[in-house]
């Protein structure tokens, strides 16, 4: 079996250690950065004059083969230890012994590190554009949605009414943060490792800057002995990834409660629910459920990665093999999830009747005190008043509205008028004009800056 190392061995490795040092059916998606990252070395060592302009493109040829051959399928089922020997073995095959000098000054731990930043990259990019893809049906959904009025809840009851477009951009909102930390996590992943070799640095006088420019790195990393056993940007990323998913949770949780038959305010389209296997009257919101508990996996990933680097010293420990499997169930788990919530969010019809029917006048409470304090009444004393009447409408069994005008009298002399100036719910959320509120202007603006937000 081809293998990187094994000079100063006279026995092969055990079978069953051999199967737990093997990463390859982990690590083989690697294949395409490992062969970009190879390429990118080839050339600097031709710079560094260690390969001659012949030699150099032979090994430049050989690698497309080999990637091409990869592409066909040729890792399937391939008995080497990790995506690295695997491309080795198969440049042995295309080009002979020459492939022995592509390894010049190169370690299998500056090489790894290198492959899975490339790999990094190129998701964060991907996971953002389904994040911006969920983003934007929010967004729509919002626009469709700005003059249906609900009630808003805090701790689960009602509190105030508000706008459907208001309560869905509160979901969009912290999607925009998310693509933050996400370009955050991307700026930190470009750093360049390849060069530092196992640990000291490259024995090699190769151009890092050169090796930067080809692969499309902002910097290249200070120190060979940090660069080869950071795993920062791996954590990062899983951390904003679990994040992410939280949010999607969130937002999920709220859709699985307002499709329930008590609530009705939104239904979902039948391409996103499933039925039941016993009750033929079910419509169940299983994509939103699902959604919900993908988190799960990411926080699981999120808390083995952290516990499997704790407590490394500097520099590369076989542990970190382990790295690549929590990242690749992370980003597998958001790129599953992400298309199936922004089909479900921008095919779900809201219910503007169920809306309008659980709008309790008691929302309104807040605006009598508000009310009362425009008449010079503190409002902690306003707090009180407010909520004696709404005591005395839960006496007489009545509407906060329907509370007859000499029981509220008897509480404040200016509640009668207020009760019968109260006006619409609308009304009520046209009060809440400040910036960042309920009312038509503040949601139309942030309407435009996350429509801004999402197509960038």
């Amino acid at each position: 079996m081809h293998q990187m190392w094994g000079g100063r061995f006279s026995a092969a490795p055990e079978e069953s250690f051999s199967q737990l040092n093997r990463s390859l059916p982990v690590d083989h998606r690697l294949w395409p950065q490992d062969i970009r990252g190879s390429k990118a070395w080839v050339r600097a060592l031709a710079q560094a004059g260690i390969l001659t302009p012949g030699e150099e493109q032979m090994l430049r040829d050989g690698l497309d083969r080999v990637a091409r051959r990869l592409a066909d399928g040729a890792g399937t089922g391939a008995p080497d230890e990790d995506v690295h020997t695997l491309v080795e073995r198969l440049l042995y095959e295309e080009i002979g012994d020459l492939a022995g000098k592509l390894h010049t000054g190169r370690s299998r731990n500056d090489q790894v590190a290198t492959d899975l930043r490339l790999w990094c990259l190129t998701a964060l990019e991907q996971v953002d554009r389904e994040l911006a893809g969920l983003g934007a049906a929010l967004v729509a959904q919002a626009e469709k949605g700005m003059d249906l009025i609900l009630p808003g809840y805090t701790h689960g009851q009602q509190a105030q009414p508000v706008r459907w477009a208001y309560v869905l951009l509160a979901h969009a909102w912290p999607l925009v943060r998310d693509r933050e930390r996400l370009a955050d996590a991307a700026r930190r992943t470009a750093v360049l490792p390849l060069g530092s070799g196992a640990l000291a640095g490259s024995g090699v006088p190769v151009d890092r800057d050169l090796l930067r420019e080809e692969l499309g790195f902002r910097a290249i990393s200070p120190n060979a002995l940090d660069a080869t056993g950071e795993r920062d940007f791996v954590v990062e990323i899983v951390f904003a990834l679990a994040l992410l998913l939280m949010h999607v949770s969130r937002l999920a949780g709220e859709l699985v409660t307002y499709s329930s038959t008590e609530f009705g305010f939104v239904r979902l389209a039948d391409g996103y629910c499933t039925g039941s296997s016993l009750m033929p009257q079910k419509r169940n919101p299983d994509v939103f459920e699902l959604a919900r508990v993908k988190v799960a996996r990411t926080l699981g990933d999120l808390v083995g990665l952290l516990t499997a680097l704790k407590g490394l010293p500097a520099g590369y420990s076989k542990d970190l093999q382990e790295d690549k499997a929590f990242l690749f169930d992370a980003v597998d788990t958001v790129l599953l999830t992400l298309p199936a919530v922004r089909g479900g969010v921008a095919t779900m019809e809201p219910v503007a009747e169920r809306m309008n029917a659980a709008l309790q006048r008691g929302l309104l409470a807040t605006d009598l005190a508000d009310g009362l304090v425009a008449q010079g009444v503190p409002f902690r004393e306003a707090h009180v008043l407010v909520g004696r009447l709404v005591q005395e409408a839960e006496r007489l069994r009545v509407d906060l509205a329907a509370v007859p005008p000499e029981a509220a009298r008897a509480i404040h002399g200016s509640l009668p008028a207020l009760l019968a100036s109260l006006g619409s719910f609308a009304e009520s959320v046209e009060r809440r004009a400040t910036p960042g509120g309920s009312a038509r202007a503040s949601v139309l603006a942030q309407l435009s800056e996350l429509a801004a937000a999402f197509r960038a």
